[in-house]
């Protein structure tokens, strides 16, 4: 997903906010967090995971090409973590004909699975033989 289906999404699940209104509350919260990161500071969503900056001390690194020696300087980064919530969402069994799980609104529905049949029950064709 890209910032600009980002934005898009958010446009359709409030009909009524306009395209420029997305994309300056988009803007905003990643601005926020952008800042936040250069202060330092951690960054945790519940459910979804946390931002950190990890930093990196200067040390002595080889120039590949040549094998001379150079003075890496100190630089920050920043690092996602993924949360418990979200990492169990994206790991959920799919069914075996490939299909995406139900979402937690649509498991509680309460409407039926589709009847299984019995392997092979009312299959047109044998099984394979194995010799």
């Amino acid at each position: 997903m890209t910032k600009s289906e980002l934005i898009l999404k958010l446009t359709q699940t409030r009909p009524t906010m306009k395209l420029r209104e997305a994309e300056a509350i988009v803007n905003a919260i990643f601005d926020s967090m952008i800042e936040a990161m250069q202060r330092g500071e951690r960054i945790e969503i519940r459910g979804f995971g946390s931002f950190v900056v990890k930093e990196y001390r200067p040390y002595e690194g080889r120039n590949p090409k040549t094998g001379e020696k150079i003075q890496v300087h100190s630089k920050r980064s920043p690092t996602f973590k993924v949360g418990k919530e979200l990492q169990e969402r994206v790991n959920a069994k799919r069914p075996k004909d490939g299909a995406t799980p139900p979402s937690p609104a649509q498991a509680g529905s309460g409407t039926p699975p589709a009847a299984a049949t019995p392997s092979g029950a009312g299959s047109a064709t044998p099984p394979p033989s194995t010799k």
